[in-house]
């Protein structure tokens, strides 16, 4: 990076609570990442602008971590002491963990194409409008699941979830947070087991992505990363950590008692005025 500025420690903060809110609720974080940055004029072709906006994504995924530490470490626990070895096969690890394979392997071998829709804005309008819509008829149809807990989820149901987070990984605005939880909701679980479960396969996923893309920056770019680009990304980190934590608590809270038609609602006009922006603009 060049030398220091203060704009780009703005662009971390702003970035940073862009993440945080947008990470877990089902609205997709990399479209309104990628808006964000033509906001802030940022030039989309810098591969450390690029790479900010993917691994400061793990602040997030730590506030996962340290949210429902006790939840994991109970995980932890029963795992090593299963009843049966029946029950650790279906052990929520075990569940998430194949879940996270189903995804990866076919998400490693279109990277290219995922790599290509991620400065698609076109993409991302029609994915936030259909997947609004397909979010919104998932969460009125499935109002009498059959799983109300995800230790009572089946292989079958992770790995339904699994294929659902392809297109999340294809399609960027389709919304991981969204795909895995339709997904969910459309093999049997209730929306809160389906909301835990997309938290839980977040942590794998993400850290797989994540550590893939800042390898990648830092062999391609063996001499970018100063300490000017070290300190706005830790920036980014620490923000999209606090703000991420706040989202968790308060969206646990709201699927509890409501639905998720306000989020759909939301894609879809948000959609529809991105699709409109870019036809005035060509």
């Amino acid at each position: 990076m060049k030398d220091t500025t203060v704009n780009d420690y703005v662009s971390a903060v702003i970035l940073g609570i862009v993440e945080g809110l947008t990470e877990f609720l089902p609205v997709s974080s990399t479209a309104h990442l990628r808006l964000t940055q033509e906001w802030l004029r940022q030039p989309l072709e810098d591969a450390y602008w690029k790479m900010f906006a993917i691994v400061i994504q793990l602040g997030a995924i730590l506030a996962v971590v340290v949210f429902f530490r006790r939840r994991l470490t109970a995980f932890c626990f029963t795992f090593s002491r299963p009843d049966t070895p029946q029950t650790r096969w279906r052990h929520p690890l075990v569940l998430v963990l194949l879940s996270f394979v189903v995804t990866a392997v076919p998400c490693f071998l279109m990277d290219e194409l995922i790599g290509e829709n991620l400065e698609n804005l076109f993409v991302m309008g029609w994915a936030l409008i259909i997947g609004g819509i397909a979010m919104w008829i998932v969460d009125l149809a499935c109002r009498h699941p059959r799983t109300e807990r995800i230790e009572e989820m089946t292989v079958a149901q992770a790995v339904m979830i699994g294929l659902f987070q392809i297109l999340a990984a294809a399609f960027p605005g389709v919304s991981r947070s969204m795909a895995t939880i339709a997904g969910g909701q459309l093999a049997g679980l209730s929306r809160p087991a389906a909301l835990e479960f997309s938290f839980f396969l977040s942590i794998p996923v993400m850290v797989a992505a994540t550590g893939f893309k800042l390898l990648q920056f830092a062999w391609r770019n063996p001499t970018s990363m100063d300490a000017h680009g070290i300190a706005v990304l830790a920036v980014g980190f620490v923000v999209s950590f606090i703000v991420a934590w706040g989202v968790i608590a308060w969206f646990m809270h709201w699927v509890r008692r409501h639905g998720f038609a306000p989020f759909a609602v939301y894609r879809i006009v948000m959609g529809t005025a991105l699709l409109y922006y870019l036809a005035g603009s060509s």
